[in-house]
């Protein structure tokens, strides 16, 4: 009794989602504290790749099926 296939697959698709929007939310924290050597276009760029991001996320939805039970 394990998982189905579709679970396991939505639960890697929220991890990588999530661990990326983790990541370009460090870029982008860490640019605004040094925004002295970067561009405005670089940090728009980031809000732009983490809204995507964001949008991946919220596209996926819910588990297509209850993890538990």
């Amino acid at each position: 009794m394990g998982i189905e296939r579709s679970a396991t697959r939505w639960y890697l698709q929220r991890l990588a989602y999530e661990s990326e929007a983790a990541s370009i939310e460090a870029k982008l924290s860490e640019a605004r504290n040094n925004a002295q050597g970067l561009e405005s276009k670089e940090l728009a760029e980031f809000e732009q790749q983490l809204a995507q991001i964001l949008t991946r996320l919220h596209r996926l939805g819910p588990c297509p099926k209850a993890m538990m039970g």
